[in-house]
């Protein structure tokens, strides 16, 4: 007898891609609780390790060296990963509020969410400087500035508020990348209110403060910054120092948000106990830099953040299941402080024990990659056996194809479903005035008008119900769209993995809410549907258009006419690399966006346009031009090398990586196509899209200007081709 799925019972939501959630995130991707809905949320792909920001910012690492890869992470933790800020929490509801979206709702949550160094009470520090804290905007802004110094010999007068640990490591940090950007003489200036390196020993302090003589870098202790104006800070006493470059790094601040929360707080930071739970609510655990143990209250320091990982895990799994008890985190009195010296050396602090040396900084570079790699290289999962007595042919079957994939790459394949449609008898209706193969049902209403109607059904891409309802929606109104017709009415089929009723309840509302957000936007409502339960979430939308003019159809190509591709290629091959944890975040990312992004705007220009318009699908862009080449009785030319692709996409196709329904494409298509070298760009040809753009076929004269003011709009529209008064059917490569 089969074993049914098992329900999904709880939800565990982490607040924040910090440290210690990302090691319990790869902790729990070796060893999850059955029946947890698991849900990281964080407002970009990757969290960058803080450890290695001098190393980079003196130019030893690359700016990706520092990124751990949430998507992947998530991926192999079997998270649903929401890629938005967090900015509140409902103790009352148990739901995280997050921008541009429904709440998502817990049944327990963990936040990580770090801290920021920004300095709201300095006037014009908002306007003028970048905190050092969240790391990722201030490293990009230091490398345009780097970039400006190198290109343009721009000055390079820096200033740092703050020369604690972190201020002087980037002080000296930034002097070295100076000079190796052909700066001689950088001017590097520390201004900090008290005493500099307050929480180091005399000794470290001494070799710290030596080491900014060395390197010209001006320290200015006991010194009260007023205000800052652009290029300047402003001093109690003293001439401003001017800066053409200024970082924030005084102090540590806890993100805004949390002082709604009606969480027990000390100075912002949500007070913990020994268990990591907010002393106000056992619901919810803090870690990393946005707590406060109050047992043992700590400095602000990466090591108490991974260390603090186990025991978090271990506390999580008890309050899940219910089988343990509460393990208590007991974070070391002192603790090995590695500090960059701005060249490849560096300064060790601990107990007694203080030195700085070049071999130091090979010390903390082999600390810094271990902990990288932890999260470059997963384990490898082991696949499931197969039953003991299988039907032949299974396991060749299992073994010879690529994992089913979810969206477009799930769909029967071209040929399959052509010879399925074959079998269809003639209609008997007079107002059906579509063929099959069509893009969407066409019934004549009389009067010169017409209804189109058209469903589709995707299998999850990603485990986010509430960005699957948007990915579901518009994909399914692309058929509409793409015939000219104005959105009117929805009606979803919803497949829900089993969840008990709450959960259940959640997710239908985050489905509908998104969904209909979509619809109606694009003019429609949506109307109801059917749900029911199965192995894995599925959705599908059912759309009906409104045409007062015939419905744009696949056979109105004309020879002479200008293909117009509206949207990039390799949605289905990200897809498909996602899945398998190959795939890079940042690029996952940029696909999602434009995935949840309308193309009504790209329709209403092509419609008035098109003599023929098809949205570019689950068989590729060569199964669907063929489709219409075929319907037109014309044939096309293709410029293989005009048609975007999107990030990362070509690279992963160029490694032999392919959508589960690539094969089937290729087969049905190929005999079809001539010229075409076999090679990266052709095979994207046949790539599964979901929410493809449209491939419109419009009068050569007037293809210029639409793709300009597509372009205008955003879209990444290319004319890839023509229509040409060729046998029927054949798609040639241009030369």
């Amino acid at each position: 007898m089969m074993t049914p799925p098992l329900p999904l019972t709880r939800d565990l939501v982490l607040v924040g891609g910090g440290h210690t959630h990302a090691l319990l995130l790869r902790k729990w991707g070796m060893a999850p609780v059955a029946g947890v809905r698991l849900t990281l949320i964080n407002p970009g792909p990757t969290a960058p390790y803080s450890g290695m920001l001098p190393g980079h910012v003196a130019g030893h690492y690359d700016r990706a060296d520092l990124d751990i890869d949430l998507v992947r992470l998530a991926r192999f933790a079997g998270a649903r990963l929401i890629l938005d800020a967090a900015t509140g929490i409902d103790r009352d509801a148990q739901e995280v509020h997050v921008a541009g979206r429904a709440p998502v709702g817990y049944d327990l949550a963990s936040v990580d969410v770090g801290i920021t160094s920004d300095m709201p009470v300095l006037p014009g520090f908002s306007d003028h400087c970048v905190p050092a804290k969240p790391l990722g905007p201030f490293a990009r802004r230091w490398a345009e500035f780097v970039q400006q110094v190198e290109t343009k010999g721009t000055p390079a007068r820096v200033a740092i508020i703050g020369a604690g640990v972190a201020g002087v490591e980037l002080a000296l940090a930034m002097a070295h990348r100076l000079r190796a950007a052909g700066v001689a003489a950088p001017e590097v200036t520390l201004v900090e209110a008290a005493a500099p390196l307050a929480l180091l020993r005399p000794k470290a302090q001494t070799l710290l403060l030596d080491r900014l003589i060395d390197a010209g870098i001006a320290l200015r202790d006991h010194s009260r910054i007023t205000h800052v104006t652009e290029g300047a800070l402003h001093l109690a006493d003293g001439a401003p120092i001017p800066f053409d470059f200024c970082v924030g790094t005084a102090g540590t601040r806890p993100h805004p948000w949390i002082a709604g929360t009606g969480l027990e707080l000390t100075e912002g930071f949500i007070n913990v106990g020994p268990d990591l739970h907010s002393l106000s609510d056992p619901r919810i655990y803090a870690v990393g830099d946005c707590a406060h143990l109050t047992h043992a209250p700590r400095p602000k320091a990466g090591v108490f953040a991974v260390r603090e990982a186990p025991i978090l895990y271990h506390n999580l799994k008890a309050d899940l299941t219910g089988q343990s008890r509460r393990r208590p985190y007991d974070p070391q009195r002192d603790y090995l402080k590695l500090i960059s010296l701005g060249g490849k050396a560096a300064l060790v602090e601990k107990g007694p024990v203080t030195l700085a040396a070049q071999w130091l900084w090979r010390l903390k570079n082999k600390i810094d990659q271990d902990f990288m790699e932890k999260f470059r290289t997963l384990p490898a999962m082991e696949t499931p056996p197969l039953p003991r007595v299988t039907a032949a042919g299974v396991r060749e079957a299992v073994t010879s194809r690529p994992p089913l994939c979810g969206g477009c790459g799930a769909k029967v394949g071209p040929a399959t479903l052509a010879g399925a449609l074959a079998r269809l008898p003639e209609t008997g209706r007079k107002d059906l005035a579509s063929r099959p193969g069509d893009d969407a049902a066409i019934l004549d209403l009389g009067a010169g008008r017409f209804q189109v109607l058209t469903t589709d059904h995707l299998r999850a891409v990603l485990p986010d119900p509430w960005r699957m309802a948007q990915i579901t929606a518009l994909h399914a109104l692309g058929d509409i769209w793409a015939m000219g017709a104005a959105p009117q009415v929805a009606l979803a089929s919803l497949t829900l993995p089993a969840m008990r009723d709450e959960m259940q309840a959640r997710t239908l509302s985050e489905i509908t809410e998104a969904a209909s957000a979509i619809f109606r936007a694009a003019g429609a409502d949506l109307a109801g549907g059917h749900t029911t339960q199965g192995a894995e979430l599925s959705l599908g939308f059912t759309v009906t258009g409104i045409c007062d003019r015939p419905p744009i159809e696949l056979s109105g190509a004309r020879s002479g006419d200008a293909l117009i591709l509206t949207r990039a290629l390799g949605s289905g091959t990200l897809l498909a690399a996602e899945m398998r944890g190959l795939a890079a975040g940042a690029d996952m990312a940029a696909l999602y966006a434009t995935l949840v992004r309308s193309q009504a705007d790209a329709a209403a220009l092509l419609a008035p346009l098109a003599h023929a318009m098809t949205d570019v699908t689950g068989f590729g862009l060569a199964g669907h031009a063929l489709a219409m080449a075929q319907a037109s009785g014309v044939g096309m030319t293709f410029n293989p090398t005009a048609f975007a692709i999107y990030a990362g996409a070509e690279a992963l196709a160029a490694s032999g990586l392919r959508s589960s329904l690539f094969a089937a494409n290729r087969d049905h298509a190929l005999p079809s196509m001539e010229g075409f070298e076999d090679n990266t760009r052709t095979a994207l040809l046949f790539d599964p899209q979901t929410c493809g753009g449209f491939l419109a076929a419009v009068p050569a004269e007037a293809a210029e200007g639409a793709v300009n003011q597509l372009q205008a709009k955003g879209h990444m529209a290319r004319k890839i081709g023509m229509v040409e008064n060729a046998p029927a059917g054949i798609i040639r490569a241009a030369r």
